[in-house]
């Protein structure tokens, strides 16, 4: 239900000739503290038209106004301040809810339009690092919103198995390599040897000159070559599938770069058929000067192609299988110029639907104060603090909780919990600082405290034993009381607004927001609880137990949404 556009209409009844409904709405204000009302229209932009200060206009109209879902409306100054009937709206939000379940809060501005999500794309050959789970973790909420406002969604990884870097990494596996202890920890062993190689190549630039040459091997499908890149990858994926399949993201697409090798011809044809392609020391670029650019590296003098050959050609591949409507692709923000270089290229070779192409940049998670790097060996591997996530939530669990049922789920649930959203609680443009320590507590602005708040709710309808979904259905249809308290109408104005976040999220590609909810209204349950006593037999107990019930259900789509599951016992 939309309070602003019932408000609006009022208001429009007696300015249509000056102000149209759009802009009503436009102007519309939440105030700031709770006893100047629940909305506020200001009417500085009427005074000229009326030749009357806005204090007087205020006044005028406001006496005038009345509608069922308000208590009083009123002039404040030189707004009109419209007070909700508590009991009436709370009942409503409520029944709500309770009737469209985990629904609450979809949208249909997708209208079943496809979406790409390009996320996560590790390189092969080297481990899942912390460095990988921002990608990981945003595109995967993504998704979760994207189909929530009523979009089909395609999730794609586009896996690194190609480049310069397979060239470094069979020099160094020839030169120090040996299959049994590869065999034996492949992704540990390959590290050491990647790292090894750049402070070898440091001291000595023969070694990249033969990375090069065995990474354009490679290119030519020398049989060697591809038999060790097979097997890396094979290993790595291997690896892989058990991080994913404890942050519980799957994907429909595991196309790589190496997908695109046979189909880059057509793209550079392309291109060159429709004149874009100009020589540069030999290599092909397109020039982009004209949108103050450096030129897009198209293919090298020595014909070895480049990630934007490969980006180009992925984009028209997808467009080509998905019809897609939006393509997204969730890639830190040092790689912004290079989206930026690739989507020009595709609008200037004709492709209209380039201009639906998004890059969502996101800062980069640091350690210590810096960045974390794969290649100074400066990395911490997400499998292993996800791990140690869960062990140090199953240890918290079996101190305060130690008769719970299935701990091992509960404990991995809230352990990856806490690592998930002490990503996504940030701004996705910020940096996050690592912190284990910080994830794990159950007070503050944490994940375990969003699922303990959820747990403790679904403790209250268990304790509740005359609550089931009978009490719902008559709540729903029946004559019981809303709630006036002031602690239950801070729940009732966060559970209102979940709607609104869900398509600001979207609108913005931004979790962040779906997070700072979560944790808002689960504080707004708790000062609710501490100061109701929700099992308390009266009047009110129905619409109590009511409102703990919706609170579970948007907690946990909320999580949902941000890919956390929610327990019910903790």
């Amino acid at each position: 239900m939309n309070i602003g556009k019932a408000f609006a209409r009022e208001i429009e009844k007696h300015v249509e000739h000056v102000l149209s409904m759009t802009e009503i709405e436009a102007m519309i204000e939440q105030p700031k503290y709770d006893e100047q009302g629940d909305i506020a229209f200001p009417c500085f932009r009427l005074a000229k038209h009326f030749k009357k200060s806005p204090v007087q206009i205020a006044e005028q109209i406001a006496a005038k106004l009345e509608h069922p879902l308000y208590e009083k409306i009123i002039a404040v100054g030189p707004y009109i301040n419209g007070f909700l009937d508590k009991k009436s709206y709370s009942k409503q939000i409520v029944q709500q809810i309770i009737n469209e379940k985990d629904h609450y809060g979809s949208k249909t501005i997708g209208n079943g339009q496809t979406i790409t999500i390009d996320f996560s794309s590790p390189n092969i050959a080297k481990p899942f690092s912390m460095g990988h789970l921002r990608s990981t973790v945003i595109g995967n909420s993504l998704t979760h919103i994207a189909k929530k406002c009523g979009f089909e969604v395609v999730k794609i990884n586009h896996l690194g198995d190609w480049g310069t870097q397979f060239g470094k990494l069979i020099t160094a596996y020839k030169l120090w390599g040996s299959e049994t202890s590869v065999q034996e920890n492949p992704i540990p062993v390959l590290l050491d040897l990647y790292v090894k190689f750049h402070e070898e190549a440091d001291e000595n630039d023969a070694l990249n000159q033969e990375a090069r040459a065995w990474f354009k091997k490679l290119e030519d499908g020398d049989k060697e070559a591809t038999a060790l890149w097979q097997w890396f990858r094979d290993e790595s994926l291997k690896a892989f599938s058990k991080i994913y399949d404890l942050l519980d993201v799957s994907f429909d697409s595991y196309h790589g770069e190496a997908f695109y090798n046979d189909k880059m011809d057509e793209t550079v044809d392309v291109l060159n058929e429709k004149g874009l392609l100009t020589l540069s020391e030999g290599a092909e670029v397109v020039k982009l000067a004209e949108l103050d650019m450096p030129p897009c590296l198209i293919r090298k003098s020595d014909g070895a192609t480049l990630y934007a050959t490969r980006d180009l050609t992925a984009a028209r591949y997808r467009q080509a299988t998905y019809h897609f409507s939006k393509a997204i692709y969730v890639v830190g923000q040092e790689q912004t110029v290079h989206f930026r270089q690739f989507f020009s290229v595709l609008e200037k070779a004709g492709y209209q639907w380039a201009k639906h192409m998004v890059h969502v940049p996101f800062g980069f998670i640091l350690k210590d104060g810096k960045k974390m790097s794969t290649r100074k060996g400066k990395v911490v591997l997400l499998e292993d603090v996800l791990q140690e996530a869960i062990s140090l939530a199953k240890r918290n669990i079996e101190e305060k909780n130690p008769t719970i049922e299935n701990k091992e789920a509960v404990a991995e649930a809230v352990g990856v919990g806490a690592v998930i959203y002490h990503d996504l609680k940030n701004e996705r443009m910020n940096h996050v600082e690592f912190s284990l320590e910080e994830m794990l507590k159950v007070e503050g602005r944490t994940g375990p405290y969003v699922q303990y708040t959820h747990a403790r709710a679904c403790s209250i309808l268990r304790k509740a034993t005359d609550f089931n979904n009978d009490v719902l259905q008559k709540y729903r249809l029946g004559d019981e009381p809303g709630l006036s308290d002031s602690y239950s109408w801070h729940v009732i104005k966060h559970l209102r607004d979940f709607p609104h976040v869900v398509q600001r999220a979207f609108d913005d590609l931004e979790p962040s927001l779906i997070a700072r909810y979560v944790f808002e209204l689960a504080q707004d349950f708790n000062k609710y609880y501490s100061h109701v006593k929700v099992l308390t037999n009266d009047a009110e107990r129905t619409a109590r137990l009511s409102l703990v019930y919706t609170v579970t259900v948007v907690l946990k789509e909320g999580l949902r949404l941000l890919g956390i599951k929610a327990p019910e016992s903790m």
